[in-house]
Parts: C-alpha cells; sequence; structure tokens
C-alpha cells in the first residue's frame, strides 16, 4: 500500500468507543476517495490510552478487516490519531545566518532542519513540527522569506509533544496486528483538517474533538495549528455517570444518552417518562420509571465540567481571546442534544457542528461528527504533512511548558 499520493492511504481512529478505518485513493490533486470503511467496538482502550493490548489488537484487527474487504485491497501501514500521553503544544525559534543573500529553498530547509533538531532535544515524542511564521533580521511575521534579503532568517515552529509510553503501546498493538504507523497526528488536529473551511483557519478557530474516553484542543490561526491540549473526560464518562446514576447497565447508559438524553433541561422534562432497566435483572417487570429531568441532571453537570476544562486551558495558555469568537465541534459526544447550546454558553463564542469536507465516497453512516477524526487523517496524508523519520523520546518540565507557551501567546498578539 502506498501512503503518498497517487495510491492507496489507510486511516485508523482508534478510540475509547470505537474503532474505525478508512481506505481512500488519493489523485495527484489531492482529492480523496474512500474506497473501504470499517468500523468496530473499541476494546482495551480507556481515556485514549491501551489498557488491554490483546483487545486493543482485536478491535484493529477487525475494522481493517472489514474495510479491506470493502475496499479488494490489503494494507500494510495506516496513518493513525493520538490522544493519549498527554500531548502538549510547545514553541521553538530559530536563527540561521544568510549572509545577505536571497532566501531560497535550501535556507528555509536548513532553518526547519534547526528547528526540528532543537525539538528532538525536548524528552518527549516529537509529533508535529508546524512552521507558523518567520522572520528576517528581527522582522517578525513573515508568511513565506523566498525571495527577500538580510542577515539573519529565523522561524517560529509549533512543535506538538507528547509521553513515550502511551505512544509505543499504541505502535505495539499496530505492529501485533501486523500493521505499520505512516503517520501519527493529534485527534483535534485531524478533525480540523476535515471540518474547518479555509477562512476558519484563517481567521481563527478552536476546534474541539469530544471523543469517547478525551476531548481535545486544537487552535488555527492563520491556516496553522497554533496550539493544542486535551482534557481526560469524553462521552464515556457521561454514559458511566447515567450507568451509576441511575443503577443500569452500560449498554443501557448509553441508549438512554443516546435516545433521550440532553445537556440541558427542557420545559417538558419533569412531564416526560422514561423506563430504565434495572442493573442484574433480567426481567423488564422490574424496570423503574423517571422524569426526563432526572436524566438530563445527570448529563449537563459532567458536560460543563468538560467546556469549563477547555475554557480554562484556553485562558491559561493565552488562546481563549487570540482564537477568536468561532467554535467547531466534532466527535461522537457532540450530537447529544443541549451540548451546542452549552458550549456557546460557557465558551461565550459561536458554535457549530462539524461534519467531514472534500472526502468522497464515505456512507451515510460515516459523514458525522463521529467519523470527522478518521477522515481527517486521511486530508493529513494528502497534504503530506507527515515528517518522516524515526520517533524520539523526552520530558519536559511544566514550568518550561508554561513559559514557552506565554511566548508564542505574545508573538502572535504581535503579528496577527
Amino acid at each position: 500500500m502506498s501512503s503518498g499520493k497517487g495510491g492507496l492511504v489507510a486511516a485508523l481512529d482508534i478510540g475509547s468507543t470505537k474503532v474505525c478505518c478508512f481506505i481512500a485513493r488519493i489523485d495527484d490533486d489531492g482529492r480523496i476517495k474512500v474506497e473501504g470503511i470499517g468500523h468496530q467496538v473499541s476494546e482495551g482502550m480507556r481515556c485514549g490510552a491501551v489498557v488491554d493490548i490483546d483487545a486493543v489488537e482485536s478491535s484493529v484487527r477487525a475494522a481493517a478487516d472489514a474495510a479491506e474487504r470493502m475496499a479488494g485491497e490489503t494494507i500494510r501501514r495506516a496513518f493513525i490519531n493520538v490522544s493519549s500521553g498527554f500531548p502538549n503544544s510547545e514553541a521553538i525559534h530559530v536563527e540561521v545566518k544568510i549572509a545577505g543573500h536571497q532566501v531560497g529553498e535550501n535556507d528555509i530547509r536548513h532553518a526547519l532542519d534547526e528547528a526540528r533538531r532543537k525539538a528532538e532535544l525536548l524528552e518527549r515524542e516529537v509529533l508535529h513540527t508546524i512552521p507558523v511564521t518567520y522572520s528576517i533580521d528581527g522582522s517578525r511575521g513573515i508568511r513565506d522569506p523566498r525571495g527577500m534579503y538580510g542577515d539573519r532568517l529565523g522561524v517560529d515552529i509549533h512543535v506538538v509533544t507528547a509521553a513515550t509510553g502511551p505512544l509505543r503501546n499504541l505502535q505495539l498493538c499496530m505492529e501485533r496486528g501486523h500493521l505499520g504507523i505512516a503517520g501519527l497526528c493529534v485527534s483535534a488536529y485531524a478533525s480540523g483538517l476535515s471540518c474547518l473551511v479555509e477562512d476558519e483557519r484563517q481567521m481563527g478557530v478552536t476546534l474541539i474533538d469530544m471523543g469517547g474516553g478525551t476531548t481535545t484542543i486544537a487552535v488555527f490561526m492563520d491556516d496553522a495549528l497554533v496550539y493544542t491540549d486535551v482534557v481526560p473526560i469524553g462521552g464515556q464518562h457521561i454514559t458511566n455517570d447515567i450507568a451509576r446514576g441511575l443503577l443500569t447497565p452500560i449498554a443501557d447508559a448509553e441508549r438512554l444518552k443516546t435516545l433521550h438524553g440532553s445537556a440541558l433541561r427542557g420545559s417538558s422534562d419533569d412531564r416526560e417518562i422514561i423506563t430504565i432497566a434495572q442493573m442484574g435483572e433480567a426481567e423488564r417487570d422490574h424496570s423503574q420509571t423517571v422524569p426526563r429531568s432526572m436524566l438530563t441532571g445527570i448529563i449537563q453537570p459532567r458536560v460543563e465540567e468538560i467546556f469549563e476544562a477547555v475554557h480554562e486551558r484556553l485562558i491559561s495558555s493565552g488562546f481563549d481571546q487570540v482564537a477568536g469568537k468561532r467554535v467547531v465541534l466534532t466527535g461522537g459526544a457532540s450530537q447529544l442534544q443541549g451540548v451546542r447550546e452549552l458550549a456557546t454558553r460557557i465558551l461565550d463564542k459561536q458554535v457549530r457542528l462539524g461534519r467531514p469536507l472534500r472526502v468522497d465516497g464515505l456512507a451515510e453512516s460515516t459523514v458525522g461528527p463521529a467519523f470527522a477524526t478518521c477522515a481527517g487523517l486521511l486530508a493529513y496524508a494528502a497534504q503530506g504533512f507527515v515528517r518522516k523519520g524515526t520517533m524520539t523520546t523526552t520530558m519536559l518540565a511544566p514550568t518550561e511548558s508554561r513559559s514557552t507557551m506565554a511566548r508564542v501567546s505574545q508573538w502572535i498578539r504581535e503579528n496577527f
């Protein structure tokens, strides 16, 4: 299987509640046509991290096999998403001497190589190295320095890192399923590539991917990813709250959330009665009835907790105001009734629901927000964003992380 343009590309979204595999063909113009789809209930994942290698391997195999049968192709490697390992944003500035001549491709490549070498000194896995802006002789905010003259060429790079252990566990699951990793991409970054329109990425937008075990954040500005973070709470936590609060099995709690759940109380909730299956009781005669307001009263606090945590992280990083007033929600949990309205209230931003764009061949059941990450992995492959090379290891002190993000927030305010 080819992982480049003009060939086949596989994407695997390995989540806490589902594993999804897309096999697509990418033409010379970067257009994506999905030819195989497979999705499976996820086993062995919790909060985006592997907790049972055998179970994850089985889920990955089942999803990949289904996609292979539909596409009539065999895949050897795939692009996979990352929501574990506490992905963290870092800002790196590098300057190289260019001796007063005109900036060319080699000078830019030299500056980017220096920045990447500096990034690899961090004691964490480097997932993304994304150029955000350039400078010449201290003059910042340059989008494309080619053809310009100066003595020193600088580049500000947004580096996304993660802890090594969780990524190695994902790699092991893939290897046991006889699949290699073509590239790694943070979940919210992938979702942004598939769901955001160009104007949103240019003007500033926050994408919030509400998965089963985690909620990942990605801030885009000037068509670049400038910040990412993860909140270790997702839709599965809402399901677990319902199961505990109403003493019902997990499967029934998920059904109640999907059919009757809402993140906001409605005027008729007290009058609407729902039937709850009791844990350990096989007979429906032992079920109980409760007003829908009781279910809403369980769901709303957890959804509020998610958005309040997102809001706090945006404020502490300095990107709450910088990112503008636009939010796009993706992920399965974003489809819960009332989530969009609650996000608008807590984040004080304009909110819309995101769905995969610019991907042909998706089945009707896979065009919703729950499949944004898998579609985005295909877009990630098509745009050639993957940095080739072996994985590295690191560990970053929290104080260093905070000071670095303060610097990136400052230069964004100065240049945008």
